[in-house]
């Protein structure tokens, strides 16, 4: 059976650069298996975005 680990990173877009920091970190991520899953904006305040990743385990063995 797979299983997964999820992690979440938020980027704040207070910088012009911030969308580019936001891919430069999304890609290191994804080199190392992690998937976005799902993306929330906000536009209150400017206050930028939460990003939900996952990635798959290697766990060995199952549970019934």
């Amino acid at each position: 059976m797979k299983t997964f680990e999820y992690d979440i990173l938020s980027f704040p877009m207070t910088r012009k650069t911030s969308l580019a920091d936001m891919q430069a970190s999304l890609n290191a991520k994804g080199a190392k298996g992690w998937e976005v899953v799902s993306i929330s904006s906000s536009e209150f305040a400017n206050v930028g975005h939460t990003v939900f990743l996952k990635r798959e385990t290697t766990a060995t063995g199952s549970t019934a």
